[in-house]
């Protein structure tokens, strides 16, 4: 793989996602919303790269990966009108599919093939499969800490214009009342990210979503999340109760903790 190829996959992309957008301005909204994360996430993981020192052409593996690692999204959202795997699809395995309908991979080799795949179908996994060969498995934490890199900045922009431009499908149509759930704090006090199945709530999910730091794989990404104070900007938004006020400063704890390690 080179630079050219590269190039030729954000230009496929680009076009790819231009056939999506219509005249309905919320559509659009949700489409523009999915292609800026995109474009984020590649800045994400060349960002995290640089600073893990990976040699040119790991660099342009993993940008690939961030390119492509969301391509079933729009798809997803076109059928069912949803970001939610579990009413709709899982948009990993569908993002694949639409990658070999259109047979983009193909100017890449066998190998380089194998492993984009891997890890587009491994990076929305609650857990990664221990039987994987380490050098898939280092693509996929990478890829999933530059996603939530830009997952975070997404949500909390949310949080800060919500009433200004609501968009339940951001959100998962779920309710914003102050409940949050037992699983999900008890997840949290735990030192475990939370499941998604347990979320009942928009206070849950934003715990869940400060529970993600526990799926954090790198140095670089850990230091990332304290300068950029997610967690905190994310705690602004939940009941501040002690019961949060105690796990958010666990967290944040856990943060600098992880931030410093050898």
């Amino acid at each position: 793989m080179n630079s050219n190829d590269v190039a030729y996959f954000k230009a496929w992309f680009a076009d790819y996602v231009a056939a999506y957008y219509t005249d309905d301005p919320v559509r659009n909204q949700t489409i523009r919303l999915k292609q800026e994360h995109t474009e984020r996430v590649c800045k994400e993981i060349v960002m995290l790269g640089h600073a893990l020192d990976l040699m040119a052409q790991d660099m342009l593996l993993a940008e690939t990966i961030a390119l492509f690692h969301d391509v079933g999204r729009f798809q997803q959202y076109a059928t069912y009108g949803t970001f939610k795997d579990t009413i709709s699809e899982n948009h990993a395995e569908l993002g694949l599919k639409e990658l070999a309908r259109h047979q983009v991979l193909s100017i890449c080799s066998d190998m380089d093939q194998s492993l984009i795949t891997k890890t587009i179908g491994y990076h929305n996994l609650r857990t990664l499969p221990e039987n994987e060969d380490e050098r898939c498995l280092f693509f996929a934490r990478l890829v999933r800490d530059a996603d939530k890199l830009d997952i975070w900045r997404i949500f909390i922009d949310y949080y800060e214009h919500q009433d200004e431009q609501p968009n339940s499908t951001i959100v998962w149509g779920l309710p914003d009342n102050e409940a949050c759930s037992p699983k999900i704090v008890n997840a949290l006090s735990l030192k475990k990210m939370a499941d998604t199945r347990d979320m009942a709530t928009l206070n849950d999910f934003k715990l869940l979503q400060i529970s993600w730091v526990f799926d954090v794989n790198f140095r670089p990404t850990f230091r990332a999340v304290h300068e950029r104070q997610y967690v905190e900007k994310i705690a602004a938004y939940l009941p501040q109760t002690r019961e949060i006020q105690q796990i958010v400063a666990m967290v944040q704890a856990y943060l600098e903790e992880q931030e410093s390690a050898p």
